[in-house]
C-alpha cells in the first residue's frame, strides 16, 4: 500500500525543506553540494535533510521523463473503468494487479461515475484493444471500460513545493 502523507506533514516542512523540495522538483539529479549551497546549509546537513524527506515520504523518488513514442509505445490512452457494484475485494484486487500490467503508466481511483482511470502506453491500436479486452473488461466486478486516445500531453507548470520562482 502506498505511504500516505498527512496534511500535518506539510506543516512540518521548514523553509530549508521547502527549498530542497523545490530544487529537487526542478531537477532530481542536482548534486548534494549544489543543493547545500543553494539553501545555505552544510553538505552533511543537506544530506541528512534530503534523507529525511525521503524517509517521511515527501520525496517519493527521482524519475526520468521518458517519451513513450520514442521507446516504441506511441499509442497512449486513458481507460475509464466502472465497476458493477462496489465489492471491496474487486477494488483491492484491481488495485494490486493493474499497476503491474504491461503498459500501465498510472492508475487513478476517482469519484463519480468512473471508478478508475488507467493510463496506458501501447505499441499499436491493436495492442490497446487487446489490453482492454484481456486485462480490464474480463476482471471480476468490471462493468464497463471506455477508452479515450491521448493525442497530446501538456505538462503543467505548477510545482508541489509551494515556493514560487
Amino acid at each position: 500500500m502506498a505511504k500516505k502523507v498527512h496534511p500535518e506533514t506539510a506543516a512540518q516542512l521548514d523553509r530549508v525543506d521547502q527549498q530542497l523540495v523545490a530544487l529537487l522538483e526542478k531537477d532530481g539529479r542536482t548534486p548534494n553540494a549544489t543543493l547545500a549551497r543553494e539553501v545555505g546549509v552544510a553538505e552533511s546537513t543537506c544530506l541528512v535533510r534530503v534523507r529525511s524527506l525521503r524517509e517521511r515520504g515527501v520525496v517519493r523518488g527521482i524519475h526520468a521523463d521518458i517519451d513513450p513514442a520514442m521507446v516504441g509505445r506511441p499509442v497512449q490512452a486513458l481507460i475509464a473503468v466502472r465497476f458493477g457494484g462496489h465489492r471491496r475485494s474487486h477494488f483491492e484486487e484491481f488495485r494490486q494487479e493493474v499497476p503491474k500490467l504491461p503498459g500501465v503508466l498510472q492508475a487513478f481511483h476517482v469519484s463519480g461515475a468512473t471508478d478508475y482511470f488507467v493510463h496506458v502506453a501501447c505499441d499499436s491500436a491493436d495492442a490497446l484493444r487487446d489490453f482492454v479486452l484481456d486485462h480490464l473488461t474480463n476482471r471480476p466486478g468490471v462493468l464497463h471500460a471506455e477508452t479515450a486516445l491521448i493525442f497530446d500531453t501538456l505538462k503543467g507548470e505548477a510545482t508541489l513545493s509551494g515556493l514560487e520562482d
